[in-house]
């Protein structure tokens, strides 16, 4: 499940093999450029932690962890760093 809010560029949707694009739990555009532009992981974790709260996401958070109580599944994302990023949160909260 590809958890990116936008399409990793130069991989075209035929190519990438997703069985869902998962926007509703990905960081706002708001919260990534502050994030890219020097934000902290720590106030990043408590920012996304709080977007996470919003009515789509819990849904979208409560789907998936009924998909992930049936088996295994693999978030996707283009991010550099999977630990330090929203993938890294998703995974705990799925674990």
């Amino acid at each position: 499940m590809l958890v990116d809010r936008l399409w990793p560029r130069g991989l075209s949707k035929e190519a990438a093999g997703v069985d869902e694009w998962v926007k509703a739990v990905a960081p706002s555009g708001e919260l990534r450029k502050w994030f890219h532009a020097g934000g902290s992981v720590a106030e990043f974790r408590e920012r996304y932690a709080v977007e996470l709260r919003s009515e789509e996401a819990v849904v979208e958070l409560a789907r998936l962890r009924a998909v992930a109580a049936g088996g295994p599944v693999t978030l996707l994302t283009a991010v550099k760093d999977p630990g330090a990023s929203h993938a890294g949160v998703l995974a705990a909260l799925l674990g």
